[in-house]
């Protein structure tokens, strides 16, 4: 198998783990407050991390006063921020639905750019931007009797989906913020930082939560542990081991394997019925993805829109 075939495999690999965070924090949702399930999340990865970069002997980053504050807003923003919004969202969003919209990360983040740094979007931006949105409004315009949570497109569902949709905003965020170092941090180091100031930040909210109060479902615990050793540290393995195989368009146009791996496992692993809308939503997302690629700008390197595998 040639390297660019192994990058691709990888890559895919890797973002199939990523659609699977949508269909573990379902679970984690119905056992445990964000909070507490986001710190435990960072708990149980920051070690396996922390034993990576002495394996990897990889140097930890000495930012300057700008840079750290940078840092710690890009933990809250996409640690902390799109976890919490992704478990609070899918309590009420069918985890098929919710998969779609987070498929949307690369039209967004380039939204965000335009937005924030005045970009000139071309015209392959601009298709996948209305696609994206075509795609999230296939699955969350309210339709007639709509009625109940389980609806993709019901109330409940909608304002799960809006959720989600700030999971990615927070996301998105912090791939705006990442290109404002003045130093750029290594892959490995920057997804170690992000997993410590997560925890320290998730930490004192999840105490007000007193989950220790109450059962704790055995499920809960295993979606946690899941989410933070498959993909959030062996997510991050795959890509990047497959993105230093390929070109950052290439890499990039594999984020269109989330909403398809979410809708699959939604459907395999919680018995989700997958709507006309949910598909017709995810073709969009995938269109627009592939347009995404094209125009080039939201990502200049294969790390940018896979902040998901990260944290």
């Amino acid at each position: 198998m040639s390297q660019r075939l192994k990058g691709m495999a990888l890559c895919a690999l890797a973002m199939v783990t990523v659609g699977s965070t949508v269909v573990a924090s379902k679970v984690i949702a119905g056992g445990l407050p964000p909070f507490t399930a986001t710190a435990l999340r960072f708990a149980m990865a920051l070690p396996v991390f922390l034993v990576l970069m002495r394996l990897t002997r990889t140097q930890w980053p000495r930012p300057g006063r700008r840079d750290l504050a940078l840092l710690v807003c890009q933990a809250g923003l996409g640690s902390v921020g799109y976890t919490v919004l992704l478990i609070l969202g899918v309590r009420w969003a069918p985890a098929a639905s919710a998969g779609v919209v987070a498929g949307t990360l690369p039209a967004v983040a380039a939204l965000v750019a335009v937005i924030a740094l005045r970009e000139r979007p071309g015209r392959y931006l601009i298709g996948s931007i209305v696609l994206a949105t075509a795609g999230v409004l296939a699955i969350s315009w309210p339709g007639a009797g709509a009625v109940s949570a389980g609806d993709s497109k019901s109330p409940a569902a909608l304002a799960g989906n809006l959720l989600v949709l700030g999971a990615v905003i927070c996301e998105a965020m912090f791939i705006l913020l990442n290109k404002r170092l003045r130093v750029p941090v290594r892959p490995l180091a920057l997804s170690t930082l992000m997993t410590a100031f997560g925890l320290l930040l998730s930490v004192v909210p999840a105490l007000f939560e007193r989950a220790w109060e109450h059962l704790v479902p055995v499920e809960a615990l295993a979606g946690v542990a899941y989410y933070a050793l498959v993909p959030t540290v062996l997510g991050f393995v795959l890509w990047f081991a497959g993105s230093s195989r390929l070109n950052g368009a290439e890499a990039a146009l594999f984020t269109a394997v989330l909403p398809v791996s979410a809708l699959v496992l939604a459907a395999l692993w919680l018995g989700e019925s997958i709507s006309l809308a949910q598909i017709g939503g995810a073709a969009c997302v995938l269109g627009a993805v592939g347009l995404a690629s094209l125009d080039g700008r939201p990502s200049k390197g294969p790390e940018s829109p896979i902040r998901t595998v990260g944290l």
